[in-house]
């Protein structure tokens, strides 16, 4: 592998080429030096009215063919020699980084994810080149990270399911429960449990590989908050926290599939009811900003340390490791909210003053033109 390499590569590829254009070059300043100077040389004499006898005239014809042979010889050697060492520095400085990256691409291949070029200082383009690479590598090990910790955490949260429905199984084969109406529906409600979250997974990958089949259409973004308040509006009501809802004047359309769009803000809701306790208040409002529209979820709960706030989002995440599934969520739906936000051509941030200062969840997407 390395023999062909070296035969074959780009750096004696760009030599050889640049060899073969000096040659040329001097082949050719040869050929016209012989055709031409001779012949300008005696005009020169004939103009200047030197007289000269045929050896003279030979004597000096021969002096300034040599003349014109040995300056051209200097020159031409000083300039293949220049032109040779300008170009091994040049190709060196090109190939060095290219192979550089060639073999970090190797090693990443191999799944050395930490592998890193740091290609600096040989020229804008190459630079570049090697800082993408290196963000590539970066973004790599990050989805590699999050692979395996979503491997991890979906182990975790079908344990606890499937844990409860093999001990229902197993009561029942030994005869220790029967088969009633109350155990059946436990039954059910524990494999809800699983497919719920089977399905939130599957729509988030979708989401995040740019899979779904969106459905897009124009909508008043003004109607996507009324209609995500009059859905939920009664489990508010059950839970005693107040729900409310304001719109800017004159909000502009939204070019979005509208039943993802309200699944997001429907997850939105249930997260903020979850962390609100009664007698909170919950507000969904629609504003417009310079070619954006931004609908919001604010809610006067719990609130976000300003060290989870860029976690939130992140698969299977809870800001408060003690909470349960039951009473935490499944920890997927904020990742749903943003990867159907994103596959919108939009985003969604949180923010937050802290805990017990509320927080409010940001959708932006863009104003259809």
């Amino acid at each position: 592998m390395s023999r062909t390499r070296a035969s074959s590569g780009l750096g004696p590829r760009l030599l050889i080429t640049q060899g073969a254009v000096i040659v040329t070059g001097t082949v050719t300043m040869a050929l016209v030096a012989s055709m031409l100077a001779p012949g300008l040389f005696h005009e020169h004499l004939n103009q200047a009215e030197v007289l000269l006898d045929d050896d003279a005239r030979g004597h000096v014809n021969d002096a300034f063919l040599n003349a014109v042979s040995t300056s051209l010889g200097v020159a031409v050697a000083a300039a293949v020699i220049t032109a040779l060492v300008a170009s091994w520095f040049v190709t060196r400085r090109v190939v060095r980084p290219m192979d550089a990256m060639a073999r970090a691409a190797e090693r990443i291949a191999s799944g050395d994810y930490a592998t890193r070029v740091n290609v600096r200082g040989a020229g804008e383009e190459l630079d570049a080149l090697g800082f993408a690479f290196d963000k590539m590598a970066q973004e790599l090990a990050a989805t590699q990270r999050t692979r395996a910790e979503m491997l991890r955490d979906v182990t975790h949260e079908l344990r606890t399911p499937l844990t409860s429905l093999r001990g229902y199984v197993d009561a029942l084969s030994d005869g220790v429960l029967s088969a009633n109406p109350e155990t059946l529906h436990t039954l059910h409600a524990e494999l809800s449990r699983v497919e719920r979250l089977v399905d939130d997974l599957a729509t988030v990958s979708r989401a995040e590989e740019r899979q779904l089949d969106l459905h897009v259409t124009p909508v008043p973004a003004g109607q996507l908050v009324h209609s995500a308040v009059r859905v939920a509006a009664r489990a508010f009501s059950v839970a005693g926290v107040e729900l409310r809802s304001g719109n800017e004047a004159d909000l502009p359309d939204v070019l979005v599939d509208v039943d993802r769009i309200q699944e997001v803000l429907a997850n939105l809701l249930d997260n903020a009811l979850r962390h609100t306790p009664a007698p909170g208040v919950v507000t969904v409002l629609g504003r417009r900003q310079s070619g954006f529209v931004e609908l919001i979820v604010q809610d006067t709960g719990d609130g976000i340390e300003p060290e989870h706030l860029r976690r939130v989002f992140e698969r299977f995440y809870r800001t408060d490791a003690g909470r349960s599934r039951a009473s935490g969520g499944s920890g997927i739906g904020l990742a749903i909210a943003r990867a159907l936000t994103q596959a919108h051509g939009g985003s969604i941030r949180a923010e937050s003053r802290g805990a017990g200062q509320g927080a409010a969840f940001i959708v932006t997407l863009p104003v259809h033109a």
